[in-house]
């Protein structure tokens, strides 16, 4: 894999120089303006919207060891989990919820994986770090996007840099070394005045296979690195126009698959353009098109040793390395105008997204099964919504919103065509009680889902049974949830909490069974244990909640709690896949020049499993065991602008696995029916800087 080298030593030495400079710019800095100490993110991050939607700031180093992709570091938040495949390239669930149902956003558009096993889940090309803020809206309370998420929507955003002739440049720049040979280099820098800018996000990095708490060795290692350069164009305070282009690879080796990934190329191009203040009513008008081009390949033998077969002509055992490439071409274009009266706010817009998919399969051992590369899929929606917000008066707001999408996706190498329009709204309440510090929300949305490709392309059969998929098989995926949350502070002591219940119809459910495979010339050969969906009716129910006190100036403490619960109507068996009931307990001593900080992590195990059901990537295969984990971590200002924050996390060097995790690869390369455990006791430090 081609790797842009700069990232490398040349800033590593520049972070030390400017650490240890003689300079004493530090020295002459007014000791009324010197910033404090960071702090490492481990807690409840920032909210909006009377707690509904959550805001956290990715440039911060976060516990357990900052992030390696979007996945990675959703996990900091409650409600968030990740199903593990090995060392990176997890894929993320919320509130029990996966796939499709969340819906993640870089810079307002959307960038989906193309491993029909989605081993490049959309999260695995987002590199945290070059974000500016991530933001959560729980639940079904937005309509200002294309196929809404059900259970989430997740923006990764970058903001516009602020440039004066005083101040042309500026940027920030981190190394992070750690345990198991992770190193990582993150640079990002902006140069320009108030008319113009130019930007550059780049970053790299690396890892080796990690042992977990019994000292094995895990299989996964990996390699990735991401290039971006926008240039902005702001003619006057009220026009903003930004070009963008990308490239990214990398490589990671999979505990959990038969297969590695050996590339994650990533190319994208975007303009995006806002106009504010047209007028006393139209507030503003921003528009944006973005394309992406995900290029995936995944195989048996760069990173692992081929599994054996058997050959027919000369039966003998040989090597049989074969490999899958798997591509995706997504177009996105969205306009919105924001216009306000009085007490009244209004978000209109139009969106469209294109997306074509192809792939092929190559078998060296036996090139009479190889599949030329060819478009299977194509999908198109185009949508509509509108979005209200209506100040009731000083304590009460009221925001609703509806939208319509018409999707049509055509299933090239079936034959077949399906076309939905999709209904999609939403009425939520917002209350402040200003008397009591006290905030709260209740809302109400709709939200229907059409299957998506690893739903429609992945499995082994739909609702029929039959062998091979009828195109128009599984019905649309229909939730109502009722949403709501409150959030106080009094003194020394704050709380929040959100919860939801909601009923999906038709839930599109996955289960696992052997399946018949075909070889050349339509003949049995064998069986594979695979999934196919269909649909069936379910409740959910969960809630997030944390207290948190000041004990001094100096001690705060917080603790966090997170459940999710579902059940399938139809025979009141659990809907699988959920993680346990999970809880958090923080404490910090914070300083002007540093922090001390405390992160312990108690899991229960997970009882409410359906054998053999899941999603596209997992399934439940049993029982989960209770855990706890002890993280500390410890943060220093070097200087102005310079800080070092180091950490260790699972103390213990405890050996636990996750109840969400892949299974492992058996020693014949199948699946096995075993989960690997996590990483064991692990040593990082990070050292960043700002100019």
């Amino acid at each position: 894999m081609a790797q842009p080298q700069f990232l490398l030593q040349p800033l590593s030495a520049a972070i030390c120089i400017a650490c240890y400079s003689s300079t004493g710019m530090a020295a002459q800095q007014d000791h009324d303006t010197a910033q404090l100490a960071p702090i490492v993110v481990t807690a409840q991050l920032n909210n909006d919207a009377n707690g509904l939607i959550i805001h956290a700031d990715p440039k911060q180093p976060i516990q357990p060891v900052p992030a390696t992709d979007g996945a990675d570091y959703l996990q900091s938040i409650p409600g968030f989990n990740s199903i593990k495949s090995g060392g990176t390239n997890g894929d993320v669930t919320f509130r029990g919820m996966f796939g499709s149902r969340i819906k993640i956003l870089s810079d307002g558009t959307e960038n989906l994986g193309a491993c029909p096993a989605r081993m490049d889940a959309p999260t695995s090309y987002i590199q945290p770090e070059s974000y500016d803020r991530i933001s959560v809206i729980k639940g079904p309370q937005t309509v200002q996007y294309a196929n809404t998420g059900s259970a989430a929507t997740v923006i990764f955003e970058r903001t516009k840099p602020q440039l004066s002739k005083d101040k042309n440049y500026l940027g920030q720049a981190s190394v992070l070394i750690g345990s198991f040979g992770r190193l990582d280099h993150n640079i990002e820098t902006a140069v320009g005045d108030e008319k113009k800018y130019i930007r550059l996000n780049a970053n790299r990095s690396e890892s080796n296979r990690y042992e977990d708490g019994d000292g094995n060795t895990v299989p996964s290692a990996w390699k990735r690195w991401n290039t971006d350069l926008a240039l902005g164009w702001t003619p006057d305070d009220d026009t903003w126009v930004e070009l963008t282009g990308g490239k990214a690879d990398g490589e990671a080796e999979y505990a959990g698959r038969s297969m590695d990934g050996s590339q994650f190329a990533r190319e994208s191009l975007g303009l995006r353009f806002e106009k504010k203040n047209l007028s006393d009513v139209i507030k503003k008008i921003e528009g944006q098109i973005n394309y992406s081009y995900n290029d995936h390949v995944m195989d048996n033998f760069r990173l692992r040793t081929p599994p054996m077969t058997h050959d027919m002509t000369t039966h003998k055992m040989v090597a049989n390395p074969s490999e899958m490439q798997v591509t995706r071409r997504t177009l996105n274009s969205r306009l919105a105008m924001t216009s306000e009266w009085d007490k009244l706010s209004l978000i209109t817009g139009l969106d469209s997204q294109q997306n074509h998919h192809g792939g092929n399969m190559i078998m060296y051992a036996m090139p009479e099964k190889n599949m030329p590369f060819a478009i299977n899929m194509k999908f198109h929606s185009y949508g509509a919504f509108g979005e209200l917000t209506y100040q009731l008066n000083d304590a009460y707001k009221l925001v609703t919103g509806a939208r319509i999408d018409q999707v049509k996706i055509d299933a090239l190498k079936l034959n077949d065509e399906r076309k939905e329009t999709l209904p999609s709204a939403f009425i939520r309440l917002e209350n402040q009680y200003p008397e009591h510090n006290a905030k709260s929300y209740i809302g109400l949305g709709y939200v229907e889902r059409v299957p998506d490709y690893w739903e429609l392309f992945s499995t082994a059969h739909g609702n029929t049974g039959m062998s091979k998929p009828t195109f128009n098989d599984l019905d649309t995926e229909k939730t109502l949830q009722l949403d709501m949350g409150y959030q106080q502070e009094h003194g020394a002591f704050s709380l929040w909490t959100s919860a939801y219940a909601g009923l999906v119809n038709d839930f599109i459910l996955l289960s696992y069974h052997n399946h018949p495979t075909t070889g050349m010339g339509g003949h049995s050969h064998g069986s594979s244990f695979s999934a196919g969906a269909k649909n069936v009716d379910a409740v959910i129910a969960g809630a997030e909640a944390g207290i948190g006190y000041q004990f001094t100036d100096a001690i705060q403490a917080d603790i966090s709690t997170m459940y999710a619960w579902g059940e399938i109507s139809d025979n009141n068996d659990p809907l699988p896949q959920i993680a346990p009931l999970e809880g958090r307990f923080n404490l910090r001593y914070v300083q002007d020049k540093y922090s001390l900080g405390l992160l312990w992590r108690a899991v229960a195990k997970q009882d409410r499993i359906n054998l053999n059901k899941g999603n596209i990537v997992g399934y439940d295969i049993g029982e989960s065991k209770g855990f706890s984990t002890l993280a500390l971590n410890a943060t220093y200002k070097v200087m102005n602008d310079v800080d070092l924050a180091v950490g260790v996390d699972n103390v213990l060097d405890k050996t636990y696995t996750e109840h969400l995790n892949k299974l492992g690869v058996g020693v014949d390369g199948q699946v096995g029916t075993e989960q690997f455990n996590n990483t064991g006791r692990n040593y990082w430090a990070r050292i960043s800087m700002k100019f």
